[in-house]
């Protein structure tokens, strides 16, 4: 079982009169569905949630989450979380039942590793990720913290496609195009006319000192 464990209440009343003045109070709306049972509304407090939706895990893993005066676990996953654009807060989050053995699919983050040992990175390469997240299928007791990409061997001007990884052990990615996942650039150079440009600016400026010098 996880160790990520969110605390919740039963949530009495619903609306969104209700869900204004629970967070006035500290407390955010949530709920639970799926797995053929009925909908769990919650109330969960918003300083706890927040220090978990800090952690990268949160988001790809099974979870337990504790009502208060209910029997029973709740072994779910985070399934979305609506967030305040202003103030960049949480307003509502929704739980999903699942059991270990169930099929899911999630969105896991890119990551690159040993970039700055590769011949692109040495000859002044870029490394442009493409794909920060990939939607991955995989057992919900199986859910990788993260894809990692191995940049050790690519120079300027290859690209990795989702075919060319090595997914971890029962994960897929369901795709019909072999789409870039990363590639590595060349920097960027100043354009002709731009490098002129400011050349003439330059000369400008020095035949204007002189002027004013005379």
């Amino acid at each position: 079982m996880t160790d990520l464990i969110v605390e919740a209440e039963l949530r009495e009343t619903t609306g969104k009169g209700d869900a204004r003045r629970m967070r006035r109070a500290g407390l955010l709306p949530g709920i639970i569905y799926g797995g053929g049972k009925p909908d769990v509304p919650l109330t969960i407090n918003a300083n706890a949630i927040g220090k978990l939706l800090n952690e990268e895990a949160f988001y790809t893993s099974m979870l337990e989450v504790k009502v208060k005066g209910k029997r029973g676990k709740n072994t779910v996953l985070l399934k979305d979380v609506q967030w305040d654009p202003l103030m960049d807060t949480a307003m509502h989050l929704d739980f999903m039942r699942v059991s270990s053995a169930d099929s899911v699919t999630v969105e896991v983050p890119v990551v690159a590793i040993n970039f700055e040992k590769c011949p692109g990175d040495i000859a002044g390469g870029l490394l442009d990720v493409i794909r920060h997240v990939l939607e991955i299928t995989c057992r919900a007791d199986s859910i990788p913290d993260a894809i990692e990409v191995d940049c050790a061997n690519l120079d300027i001007g290859d690209t990795v496609h989702i075919e060319d990884l090595n997914l971890p052990e029962g994960a897929e990615v369901l795709h019909e195009v072999n789409f870039t996942v990363l590639n590595v650039s060349a920097k960027k150079t100043a354009e002709p006319e731009a490098e002129a440009a400011t050349e003439d600016a330059g000369e400008a400026a020095a035949d204007e000192s002189t002027s004013e010098e005379s």
